[in-house]
């Protein structure tokens, strides 16, 4: 089965910056749209950033100028940089991918398991 491992989450001053590496594993024969979403208390689960094809990507209006998402296809790994951290970048960051399962004509969306990131003030 295919699976995303997430990692890199933690604490952090504002201003700051954290590095969000999220790697696909299983019978993968490519992967599609690779992307990151977040989620805090009380609010709904956003999109913060997502890279397809040709390496086109797509940024959240509150993250634009400050995060950046890139893609390794050899390591099957999508990479969040984050920089000038806000608290109220604040949430579980959880990774999401649509991927080519091996030997079938067909994509299936995975998610990660959510890694906490708090930035302080």
């Amino acid at each position: 089965q295919v699976q995303l491992v997430e990692s890199g989450g933690g604490l952090v001053q504002a201003g700051g910056s954290l590095r969000l590496p999220c790697a696909a594993s299983g019978n993968i024969f490519k992967i599609y749209n690779m992307g990151w979403y977040r989620q805090s208390p009380g609010n709904e689960r956003e999109l913060v950033a997502q890279i397809g094809r040709e390496d086109i990507t797509n940024y959240g209006d509150s993250v634009k100028g400050r995060f950046t998402i890139s893609r390794d296809n050899t390591k099957k790994t999508v990479y969040l940089q984050m920089n000038s951290l806000k608290p109220e970048d604040t949430a579980v960051y959880t990774c999401n991918a649509d991927v080519l399962v091996l030997d079938e004509l067909r994509t299936v969306n995975i998610w990660g398991q959510g890694t906490q990131v708090t930035v302080s003030s």
